[in-house]
């Protein structure tokens, strides 16, 4: 039986720059990623979002735009990851490194491309230009994409997961 995880990414950006964490511990450690991670019960998505960002980067954020969703699959997994990612252009605070991530600034045009996640190229161009996407990637491994789909939407609110 499939189940599925229920997770968040927050993506900040600055001017011409984004934060990344060095992932110190986990899954996806050593390399560079948005922060985030699970859902809690009684959380909402954007709860949980918010959260993960404070708990992996100090920061706080009053609002997060929505901006994509990635279904990963993983073969010889049982469970699919549900990601949630978010953006943010307004947030309070100074990154610090926690147990799980040591944040970075790095110029949007600079991403450290060869230390992330291989489907992180091809749905970072759509989330800097702020157009929203849904995506489905297959992974062998965690190097190794088998097939994906990815495509600009209008709108996530009406999301009800199809």
């Amino acid at each position: 039986m499939v189940t599925t995880k229920l997770l968040t990414l927050v993506m900040v950006i600055k001017q011409h720059q984004i934060l990344l964490g060095m992932k110190k511990r986990g899954f996806g450690a050593g390399r560079w990623n948005g922060f985030g991670g699970k859902v809690q019960p009684g959380e909402t998505i954007e709860e949980g979002a918010k959260r993960e960002l404070f708990e992996e980067s100090s920061l706080t954020v009053h609002s997060l735009e929505k901006i994509g969703r990635i279904l990963f699959e993983f073969v010889g997994e049982t469970e699919l990851m549900d990601v949630h990612i978010f953006r943010t252009e307004s947030y309070q605070g100074e990154p610090e490194e926690s147990e799980e991530m040591r944040p970075q600034w790095f110029d949007l045009d600079k991403l450290p491309f060869n230390e992330m996640w291989p489907d992180d190229s091809l749905w970072f161009p759509l989330m800097i230009q702020k157009k929203m996407f849904r995506g489905y990637f297959k992974f062998e491994g965690h190097n190794n994409i088998l097939d994906y789909t990815l495509k600009e939407v209008d709108d996530l609110a009406t999301d009800k997961g199809s």
